[in-house]
């Protein structure tokens, strides 16, 4: 059944622990890429408004009213915030699929999960991290301990909201820094909404600050900001760039990147288990329509399985059609807008000219004024062309016929990109062989988009640099220090 309720929407940016409207007044419209439909008027933060928000995080750090506090008290205090946004669960989910168009279904039981269990995940690691002593002369005391970064700016992209959000908050709020958030200004709703809830759970005022607004005014006001301490960024590596030069343009501020990708998928012949390698494949591409950094969009196969794989494939694609992302069954949502469609949709027609079709590639009318795309695969693909090569945020499939596993490596690594690779075979030796040549920064063997808090995330080469999850991801939001005490 299609759900017809809305929440509440709020498109204010949230500083010094108030709702509030942009400094000059501006706004953009909030469009819903489900039906067209404008959901809200959001704040245009800009230059002024950054600096706003950086003056109170930066107050908020000296006076320590967050990174002061005993662990303890941060532990429950962010266990309190991941509480409140599992109680809104149903109201997140349904700001997420109606500000970006992903299905309801994933809403509720990949992304708002997901959220919770990181914030709770890192609230939990606040009192288990320890520093260190090291091993000096009997006269001298010398600790490492980790202190907050400072002020952090977080850009955050519109595929996953609140689990890319997530992912960078909840270290950086554990370990004490005050936060800038930027959400991506297609999908803004939900990163403004848990700023009401930061400040339910008892962080304190200025310590949560967000500030909607397009990347090139309010991303770059960040990224130039003379007082901001780090900037931490997911999203394309064209715009990771900017961030670096920003740095090197300002105050030489920390940067984390998590960038693009263009991952190889590799189905060997000695694969014992094709129905559940076919089934992987088809959800690397089309789950969250294909919007991944992630995405197994090259799927490379070995020649005597090729077509039993791409037999299974295409069956496994023709259930999951676009539908309603309001309707609980829908397994492939909405494009996030239609600028985004256009650009997949130019992809698509470069394709029909460097490939053959295999199914797909049109846009479909699923709801009236909605972004909808079907399931796409070329076949007959090579690394060179542009399909394989750039990285196309969309339901579209690249297949590549190789010849063993020497070939399939040396094809999934010919890319600029480093984050993920795949790679299914039945022997031991060859998944280790594999799993050791491929170079990304997650290798799934004989599974894929395998996930968990506890793993680091992040990618080689153009891909990105630091990591998201795990313990690791403190290393991007601390600093080290050496105190030295020589004794009597």
């Amino acid at each position: 059944m299609i759900i017809t309720t809305s929440p509440e929407m709020n498109g204010q940016a949230f500083i010094a622990g108030a709702y509030t409207a942009a400094v000059s007044g501006k706004t953009f419209d909030c469009i819903s890429p489900v039906d067209g439909r404008v959901l809200t008027q959001v704040a245009a933060c800009d230059v002024a408004d950054v600096d706003l928000a950086v003056r109170v995080a930066r107050e908020a750090m000296d006076d320590g009213r967050w990174c002061n506090l005993a662990p303890a008290v941060r532990k429950r205090t962010l266990l309190r915030f991941a509480e409140l946004i599992e109680q809104h669960a149903e109201e997140l989910a349904l700001l997420e699929t109606l500000d970006m168009g992903k299905p309801i279904r994933d809403s509720r039981a990949v992304d708002v999960p997901a959220t919770v269990n990181c914030f709770r995940w890192y609230a939990e690691a606040i009192d288990k991290v320890y520093g260190e002593v090291a091993p000096t002369a009997s006269n001298v005391l010398a600790t490492i301990t980790r202190e907050p970064l400072g002020v952090c700016g977080i850009v955050v992209p519109w595929n996953f909201p609140l689990i890319m959000a997530a992912w960078k908050l909840a270290p950086a709020l554990a370990a004490g820094n005050s936060i800038i958030l930027k959400p991506a200004e297609q999908s803004p709703l939900t990163a403004i909404r848990l700023a009401g809830l930061a400040l339910e759970a008892g962080i304190p005022a200025g310590v949560f600050n967000v500030v909607p607004g397009f990347g090139e005014t309010a991303g770059r006001a960040i990224g130039l900001h003379m007082d901001i301490d780090g900037v931490f960024f997911t999203g394309s590596t064209a715009v990771g760039k900017l961030f670096m030069q920003y740095s090197g343009q300002s105050n030489l501020k920390k940067v984390g990147l998590e960038c693009g990708g263009k991952t190889g998928h590799i189905i060997l012949a000695d694969c014992g288990d094709l129905d559940a390698a076919a089934e992987a494949a088809a959800y690397g591409i089309f789950f969250n329509q294909g919007e991944m950094c992630t995405a197994g969009s090259r799927l490379i196969l070995d020649a005597p399985i090729k077509d039993a794989v791409l037999e299974k494939l295409t069956a496994f694609a023709a259930t999951m059609q676009p539908g309603n992302p309001l309707d609980p069954e829908t397994r492939l949502g909405a494009m996030v807008n239609h600028e985004h469609t256009q650009r997949v949709m130019e992809y698509i027609r470069l394709g029909n000219e460097e490939a053959e079709l295999l199914i797909g590639g049109k846009q479909c009318e699923v709801v009236g004024g909605g972004c909808y795309i079907e399931p796409t695969i070329f076949h007959q693909v090579d690394n060179r062309m542009r399909i394989a090569q750039e990285e196309i945020f969309g339901p579209v499939l690249a297949v590549i016929t190789v010849n063993g596993v020497d070939e399939a490596i040396r094809v999934a690594n010919d890319s600029i990109y480093g984050l993920a690779a795949g790679v299914w075979s039945d022997n031991v030796n060859t998944l280790f062989k594999a799993t050791r040549a491929l170079k990304a920064g997650v290798v799934y063997a004989n599974c894929y988009d395998a996930d968990d808090i506890t793993t680091p995330f992040g990618g080689y080469k153009q891909s990105g640099m630091g990591r998201d999850k795990s313990l690791h991801a403190f290393d991007k939001y601390t600093e080290l220090k050496t105190t030295w005490l020589r004794l009597r």
